[in-house]
């Protein structure tokens, strides 16, 4: 007889009230094996995933969701939580356009209360929640589930505070795999390990009915650890003296555990409670378990194997081409140091790093510290690089401004995934970095057209004291330009023409240049003569190479992957003061749209937002021949 897996009788949450606890656990074992097959198919964020199965499973079978808010911090773990909220049969579409996100997302389910994909924001999140739930809104438990990564950045002290001080009942599980992206750094990790290796201390208040659930053999253990956390003459954790009650630490992939903590949570709970749950990540996968970043982020993979498609690029990446420009460069340059934000392997640092690891520095996940870390270290006289991808370094926006801008320290910013990023989404995207680094005074902003524009950028930043310095490149592999052997410094503020034509130029800043090149191809045959231009830096603008764009041509195009109020503001602007604008010039600047654009492909997110050869085309026929039918370029793009 034939038994109906688990997971076929789940249509929600709800239906996991029914179960056993050793159902329970079976339910996370057909888990398991599904987000496996699931991620096989569509890649993605595995590992974390795979370390919060039993976690996922025993939070919804204790709380009532979604009235009980389940809020997941950062989001990479959310693949079992979507299985059993109603969005098994779409798992397939995960991260693809029009299909389910690689995050948590409001929009998306009911079961999803806030949105994430940036890190440390789930504490604040629930505490705002436990608030509503308090003035009557219609609310139950909030439940904050964040990785020992996560809650190493400061916003989770913050929120920690805070939510001490508040005093109102909070759930929040630390979910302690030592393993987030890179490595945890710093005193936090160190802090976490000696908890696990110390003797399992159930939270003050619930000692008691704590031990009544523990097996036997543990229960000896658990009124040594009441006694250690009572204070006869020893102190008990940072938690409880930030005002939480402190449980833990539990094994995160017993069942029996971890539903015995949740159940004595919820019934007997009244302030603020922090559960220590130890996990692994990439648990029940060997391939994961054993691979040095745990698959947190992989391609399509054979299950049997464990070994991921990999295309067979003709270019080298953007990242690693970084990563290595910057190592030779340190190679000759003893005062270059790099800091990265738990992503050494994300931005190419590691590349220095294995050959001068005494002057690359993780910070962990703090950007804000990161900066200013950066901002001390060019004020010594160091050259440091900060590399943080465009979406995170919004994070530390202030410290740019305050702590670099305002007294013109020459840090070297770094800004990988600059532009549309394809599967992370919205969340990910680098649109505003330009918009918000050309506002500032003294900053000079580069966009790097190519990876040999980039090599060429990296030896300018190393050797520009004067002030800050910032650099910009997309996700993903160059266009296959011949690299040089060693990085030109660029003039200041000085664009390049990459081609002539008498009709229309197209002033193109970053990755968006080879786009420009193909489309003047095509209005070549069309019988319009292009200009190319390649801006390289927003600011300072070229002004002598944009005044004679306008004068020259009847029409200009200022195109960017950044959102509106970047580069082609600082053109529009320059050009009105200049009074370039009264006569009879036709200008059109080519941004992203005002609006998100949710996760696909880069191609696909691209032409959503009207940034195609086609769409580039389109434009300039529309300028040069309103009267005239539009010739259909998509297909020939």
């Amino acid at each position: 007889m034939t038994t109906t897996p688990l997971l076929d009788r789940i249509a929600g949450p709800s239906d996991l009230k029914r179960f056993s606890d050793a159902e329970l656990t079976e339910l996370a074992r057909e888990l398991r094996r599904e987000v496996i097959e699931v991620v096989s198919q569509t890649g993605g964020h595995l590992g974390s995933s795979l370390g919060v199965v039993e976690l996922t499973v025993a939070i919804h079978a204790v709380f009532n969701t979604p009235m009980d808010k389940l809020i997941w911090d950062v989001g990479h773990q959310c693949y079992p939580h979507k299985v059993i909220t109603g969005r098994r049969e779409r798992m397939t579409t995960l991260r693809q356009k029009d299909g389910l996100s690689g995050f948590t997302k409001r929009d998306e389910s009911e079961f999803d209360p806030f949105g994430a994909a940036h890190s440390s924001t789930s504490i604040s999140a629930a505490l705002g929640f436990a608030v509503g739930r308090d003035m009557g809104r219609p609310t139950g438990d909030a439940i904050a589930v964040i990785g020992d990564g996560s809650i190493s950045a400061g916003m989770a002290y913050e929120a920690l505070n805070n939510a001490g001080a508040h005093g109102r009942r909070l759930i929040v599980i630390l979910n302690d795999n030592e393993m987030s992206i890179a490595p945890p750094v710093g005193a936090m990790s160190s802090y976490l390990s000696g908890l696990y290796a110390a003797t399992p201390a159930p939270m003050k208040a619930l000692a008691e009915g704590m031990e009544a659930l523990m097996p036997p053999p543990m229960r000896e253990g658990a009124r040594r650890a009441r006694q250690l956390v009572t204070g006869q003459g020893l102190s008990g954790t940072l938690f409880e003296e930030l005002g939480f009650d402190y449980m833990g630490p539990i094994d995160g992939h017993d069942m029996g555990q971890l539903l015995s903590a949740l159940r004595t949570v919820k019934t007997r709970a009244e302030g603020p409670v922090l559960i220590h749950a130890c996990t692994v990540k990439g648990k029940g996968y060997a391939p994961a378990e054993q691979s040095s970043d745990k698959y947190h982020g992989v391609s399509k993979f054979d299950v049997e194997t464990g070994a991921q498609a990999k295309s067979k690029p003709n270019a080298p990446s953007y990242t690693s081409v970084f990563g290595k420009t910057l190592a030779d460069e340190a190679s000759r340059d003893p005062r270059i140091v790099a800091v990265t934000a738990a992503m050494p392997s994300g931005t190419g640092v590691n590349i220095m790093a294995e050959r001068f690891p005494a002057r690359v520095f993780d910070v962990g996940i703090a950007e804000q510290h990161g900066v200013t870390f950066a901002a001390g270290m060019a004020a010594s006289g160091l050259r440091p690089f900060c590399a943080i991808y465009s979406t995170f370094l919004q994070r530390g926006y202030d410290q740019v401004v305050h702590d670099v801008a305002l007294q013109g320290l020459p840090v070297r910013f770094a800004i990988d995934r600059a532009g549309l990023v394809g599967a992370d989404g919205a969340t990910h995207a680098g649109a505003f970095d330009v918009g918000y680094l050309c506002n500032l005074p003294g900053f000079t902003v580069m966009a790097a057209a190519d990876e040999a524009e980039l090599v060429h950028m990296v030896a300018t930043a190393a050797q520009h004291d004067s002030g800050p310095i910032a650099f910009r490149y997309p996700r993903g592999n160059g266009v296959g330009v011949q690299m040089p052997e060693r990085g030109e410094v660029l003039e200041i503020g000085k664009g390049r023409v990459v081609r002539e034509g008498a009709d229309l130029a197209i002033l193109s800043f970053g990755a968006g240049l080879a786009d420009a090149l193909g489309a003047a191809e095509l209005l070549e045959a069309e019988g319009i003569g292009v200009t190319v231009a390649d801006a390289r830096f927003a600011k300072p603008l070229d002004t002598g190479l944009v005044e004679r764009l306008a004068r020259e041509h009847g029409a200009l195009i200022t195109l960017e992957h950044g959102a509106e109020g970047g580069f082609g503001s600082m053109v529009l602007h320059h050009l009105a003061r200049a009074g370039l604008l009264d006569g009879g010039l036709a200008i059109r600047p080519m941004t992203l749209p005002d609006r998100f654009i949710h996760q696909a492909s880069p191609a696909e997110m691209y032409a959503d937002a009207g940034l195609t050869v086609g769409d580039i085309c389109r434009t300039a026929t529309a300028m040069l021949r309103p009267d005239r039918n539009v010739v259909d370029f998509g297909a020939r793009a």
